[in-house]
């Protein structure tokens, strides 16, 4: 298959796009707020979003198919562990369509130092822009704003600096 010139423009734009639209979460400057949403989580406890205002957040969107969030998720657990003291949560939202069953026996089998919650409504997700690919993770800072979104497994060591630096705001 040849590709012509319309082709050829067509992936210029929409790389251009993507750039554009990736470079925001890459750099310091407005951060939006975080969705206020309530949930529960497997334990039973009830919480929103706002209880997590003055700790910096670690919201990851997961599924147990994913073999790349299931992977990453020994690295969440370690983060989670080194900073918890420090104000630093961690929120795991499984996808809608993951089984529930299967969500708690990993919880469970894996020791999750965090919550967990499914998104059986699609509510979460939804608050948080329609999220669809896992493993998608979002940084909220201690005043509720998303500070960085990654998509795939992010570097831990940089989102490790990131995390410090964070905790380090007033």
């Amino acid at each position: 298959m040849t590709l012509n010139r319309r082709h050829l423009a067509s992936i210029a734009a929409f790389g251009a796009a993507a750039a554009v639209a990736g470079h925001w979460w890459l750099r310091d400057g407005p951060r939006p707020p975080a969705p206020e949403l309530s949930f529960t989580l497997l334990d039973g406890a009830k919480l929103s979003t706002s209880d997590f205002r003055g700790q910096v957040v670690l919201v990851n969107f997961w599924a147990t198919s994913c073999s790349t969030c299931v992977a990453e998720m020994p690295q969440i657990a370690d983060t989670q562990r080194r900073h918890g003291r420090a104000g630093f949560k961690t929120l795991a939202v499984a996808m809608r369509y993951d089984p529930p069953v299967r969500v708690a026996d990993f919880a469970q089998h894996h020791q999750l130092p965090f919550g967990v919650v499914i998104d059986n409504t699609g509510a979460i997700a939804a608050g948080f822009g329609n999220v669809e690919v896992t493993p998608t993770s979002f940084l909220i800072d201690k005043r509720g704003h998303i500070a960085r979104r990654f998509v795939g497994a992010p570097d831990f060591a940089a989102l490790d600096r990131l995390v410090v630096s964070m905790l380090e705001e007033s």
